[in-house]
């Protein structure tokens, strides 16, 4: 028997639809009111949400979030995939696929030049031309182990509502490559449900904001859901503000950028930490994505790109990108104006993890995941800010 196939944008009248996919797939169970918390994100926040009917029923699922990222200091429109789902009668049926090249078409539509997700199975995503883009790193420290406690000129007070933390948060976020831009709904929205617990700001003498910590206290174990810091003279505050909590616990644990030093300052360094691939990034319009992009400062140069892209053609084929000694890009496509051997080579998963700066040139050379004449890759390689990954959320 034929069934009827069709990509829909899923409206609120298929909201309990998409529900018992959800809980079905991710394996949850909410609550009457916690459905209609959701409900209210279904129609507030801004978001595409797309589904597989078969035969007029739900198949799958996926929502495309409307988000902001940064990206060497400046702000890029990002595509967050999200929620994506089957029912196990329609799986391995390619639904999933036709979800997400339908997705990347309507970012691109949309300006959104970038997507995240974090992915249920990365070898699944890389085959659709994502590719792991940030890792994680989880401290558990002993309260025994923790920073000594220093004195600091400024100011330590507990506070309520994110008002007051949130420029503190922007100036952090924006030196990471993948952190969010965060609005207002997100962080009444998200932040508050994921991260609960007390929020400590630290001033300084002039009484600027320099830096905070969201965390609470359970079972004897401080949980620490961000720490953000401006200075040095913050982080040594935040950990003096910890280290008064001694008395009542026995660990703390917290997460922080992968290249973060904090056994530099520990008495004994030999602290557990935890490394692990987090999300997932993936260029969705690359002409627009490197016209964007603000590569790093020099004299004129040119490369020649020939991109892979097998879900998005629009991306597929010759690339030349002209970098002027302000680090601005203009791009064009000239197909067969140069040599093969002038041209670097690589595929999208690939392209998008080097210009994140999760992967340098020589590190996906040695993975024959980048191809080229040496010189020019080395050239590449010096236009290209150096920036940690970050992700500090999930969606």
């Amino acid at each position: 028997m034929s069934t009827a196939e069709q990509i829909i944008s899923l409206s609120l009248d298929r909201y309990d639809e998409s529900m018992e996919l959800s809980q079905f797939a991710f394996q949850f169970k909410r609550t009457p009111s916690e459905l209609e918390e959701i409900k209210h994100n279904f129609i507030h926040e801004p978001a595409d949400r797309w589904a597989v009917l078969i035969d007029d029923r739900l198949a799958a699922q996926a929502i495309v979030l409307d988000l902001q990222t940064y990206i060497a200091g400046r702000p890029f429109r990002m595509g967050g995939v999200a929620g994506v789902a089957t029912w196990p009668e329609h799986r391995r049926q390619g639904l999933v696929g036709k979800l997400l090249v339908h997705s990347l078409q309507e970012m691109r539509a949309k300006g959104q030049t970038v997507s995240f997700l974090a992915p249920f199975a990365f070898g699944f995503y890389r085959k659709f031309g994502w590719g792991t883009y940030t890792d994680i790193k989880t401290y558990t420290i002993q309260a025994n182990q923790l920073p000594p406690r220093t004195t600091y000129s400024g100011k330590m007070e507990r506070v309520v509502g994110y008002e007051r933390v949130q420029t503190i948060y922007e100036a952090y976020a924006s030196q990471f490559n993948g952190s969010l831009q965060r609005t207002k709904l997100w962080w009444e929205r998200r932040i508050s449900k994921r991260k609960p617990g007390h929020i400590a700001l630290y001033s300084d003498a002039q009484g600027n904001g320099q830096g905070y910590l969201i965390y609470e206290v359970t079972n004897k174990e401080l949980t620490i859901h961000e720490f953000v810091f401006l200075c040095e003279e913050a982080r040594a505050a935040l950990w003096s503000f910890i280290g008064q909590h001694d008395s009542m616990l026995d660990r703390v644990i917290l997460s922080a950028p992968v290249d973060d030093i904090l056994t530099d300052l520990l008495p004994n360094p030999r602290i557990k930490q935890d490394i692990v691939p987090y999300f997932m990034a993936r260029i969705v319009d690359v002409e627009a994505f490197l016209k964007q992009y603000p590569f790093a400062t020099g004299g004129e140069d040119r490369f020649h790109l020939q991109v892979t892209d097998t879900h998005a053609s629009w991306n597929a084929g010759d690339i030349t990108v002209h970098i002027d000694e302000n680090g601005d890009a203009s791009v064009s496509r000239e197909p067969g104006l140069f040599q093969q051997n002038d041209a670097i080579r690589i595929e999208m998963g690939d392209l998008s993890t080097l210009m994140l700066g999760y992967r340098s040139v020589a590190q996906l050379s040695s993975l024959n995941r980048i191809h080229g004449p040496l010189d020019v890759m080395n050239r590449l390689h010096l236009r290209i800010p150096e920036r940690t990954t970050y992700l500090p959320d999930f969606f």
